[in-house]
């Protein structure tokens, strides 16, 4: 696959990696990182999962709707994408491997619609792409 970018950013961390600060270019992130406490850390700061949880579910969100406008469907008010994100030792090399549990919640719209749509958004988010095959993950919804 080729793609050409439109848009691209970086962010820099500094200091330990999970204890430090990333920071992106724009300056809108400048976050201090800390492990969670369920990894051994004091938890008073963002953490990597944190960070792409919140990414994987605006960009899904996007692609739900984009894929929603596409089919002529009107997504209901109040519809919400939330992305789950967990870490953990992984069974092939004892490091770590995450997992991506992505739920669409459509209030009001036939579920089996709102399956449709997600796993249709699932095909075409550009974060689905680029965990598909490496990292666990499942996509549901509900009305």
């Amino acid at each position: 696959m080729t793609v050409t970018p439109v848009y691209t950013v970086w962010s820099q961390s500094s200091g330990g990696g999970r204890d430090g600060e990333v920071v992106s270019e724009s300056g809108r992130i400048d976050l201090e990182l800390q492990p969670p406490a369920e990894m051994g850390g004091s938890g008073d700061g963002s953490n990597p999962e944190e960070l792409f949880s919140a990414g994987y579910a605006a960009c899904f969100n996007g692609a739900l709707h984009l894929v929603a406008k596409n089919a002529g469907v009107e997504l209901p008010e109040g519809t919400t994408v939330k992305a789950t994100v967990g870490i953990g030792k992984d069974d092939v090399d004892d490091g770590f491997g995450l997992t991506a549990d992505i739920h669409v919640h459509a209030p009001g719209l036939d579920a089996a619609k709102a399956q449709e749509l997600a796993e249709a958004a699932d095909g075409f988010c550009p974060y689905s792409k680029a965990t598909k095959g490496n990292i666990a993950h499942q996509v549901t919804s509900s009305v």
